[in-house]
């Protein structure tokens, strides 16, 4: 497993273009719960963005509202919360599965009503992630078109009965970089967790490509109290503290 989980950080930091991900995991020290989101963008609209953190919800803005071209896909909450349910996602489907499951519906009942972005040609994936903090179990994600082709929705679900220590499973929008941009292929990738919120934050920060990362998140999910701490690193604000 060791072995594995480094291969694939490898993979991630070799990837020149993963897109969003999201990570969900638990500490080694089995404290807490763990959620991670990160941002990448190819063109200026997707790079002129930052994560601003209100009320324990984060949402994505434009850093330089000037140059704000399309909000559609990229101006979004990708973090919410219930009593027991923590979202995340790469899009506006955090309020679809939100909806669904203050009505007694599922995460999946909210995510077989969607599909991909409609952003031909590469009709970007939507990821998305649930932790429930009671029964202290989680699920991912994927809604993604069969090879670009928009006739097709392919809908996979990965449901984890429970958490492995320091394991995190990872799901991202893309296989790599081109023309159209591929979609993630395969089962989620494991991936390390670490017990500070900073030290998991730097190291995923410090694997994606710095040409075209734009911001990450971290939410720890405390496994006995449910309090939550979050930090973000943006791209912009971060390389100004060099």
């Amino acid at each position: 497993m060791d072995s594995a989980m480094r291969t694939n950080s490898e993979k991630l930091k070799e990837n020149p273009y993963p897109g969003r991900g999201i990570l969900i995991g638990l500490t080694p020290d089995q404290k807490n719960m763990v959620q991670v989101y990160w941002i990448m963008g190819r063109s200026a609209n997707s790079q002129n963005r930052i994560f601003i953190e209100e009320n324990g919800f984060v949402r994505t803005e434009a850093y330089d509202p000037a140059k704000l071209l399309d909000p559609s896909l990229i101006i979004y909450s990708p973090i919410k919360f219930t009593d027991q349910y923590h979202i995340i996602s790469n899009g506006d489907q955090t309020e679809t599965i939100l909806k669904a499951l203050m009505n007694g519906k599922t995460f999946e009942d909210a995510l077989n009503e969607r599909e991909f972005e409609p952003d031909p040609p590469n009709f970007t994936p939507r990821i998305s992630g649930l932790i429930n903090v009671e029964s202290k179990s989680y699920k991912l994600s994927i809604l993604k078109s069969f090879y670009n082709n928009p006739e097709y929705c392919i809908r996979n679900y990965y449901t984890y009965n429970s958490f492995v220590p320091g394991v995190a499973h990872c799901i991202t929008t893309y296989e790599t970089d081109g023309y159209p941009i591929p979609s993630f292929q395969g089962e989620p990738l494991i991936l390390p967790m670490y017990n500070l919120i900073d030290e998991t934050l730097d190291y995923y920060w410090s694997l994606l490509n710095s040409k075209t990362k734009v911001a990450i998140l971290a939410k720890y999910i405390d496994v006995e109290t449910k309090e939550t701490v979050i930090k973000c690193i943006n791209k912009y604000s971060y390389a100004s503290n060099q």
